[in-house]
């Protein structure tokens, strides 16, 4: 069975930083394009950015753009989203997910789900 296992989340100061990282496993990784979401109290759930499969291509809210970066590691299964220049509105519990269609350059399905990780950014 697949499963994503997020970590990396914690309590940072407005304008610190976070690396968050999500290991997958129970599908041949380096085949799909994978996203990270995220959640606050009381809001939608949001887009915060994606990789393609190949790695070459990343996609980013404009809320985040020029502030996270989405990178891959296919030799540890790995996706990660370096977080620069944090503020309170960036707190929330954020979640990895996978493209279950392989070779997507972008995804638009998002198939499955890891725990999450809570990103909390206050003084």
């Amino acid at each position: 069975q697949v499963q994503l296992v997020e970590s990396g989340g914690g309590l940072v100061q407005p304008g610190g930083s976070l690396r968050l990282s999500c290991v997958v496993s129970g599908l041949t990784f380096s085949r799909y394009a994978l996203g990270w979401f995220r959640q606050a109290p009381g809001k939608d759930r949001e887009f915060v950015a994606a990789i393609s499969w190949t790695g070459a291509s990343q996609y980013y809210a404009d809320s985040v753009k020029g502030r996270f970066t989405v990178s891959r590691d296919n030799s540890k299964n790995s996706v990660y989203l370096q977080m620069n220049n944090l503020t309170p509105e960036d707190m929330a519990l954020y979640y990895c997910t996978v493209d279950a269609r392989p070779y997507q350059s972008r995804p638009t399905t998002y198939d499955y789900w890891g725990q999450g990780t809570q990103v909390t950014v206050s003084p």
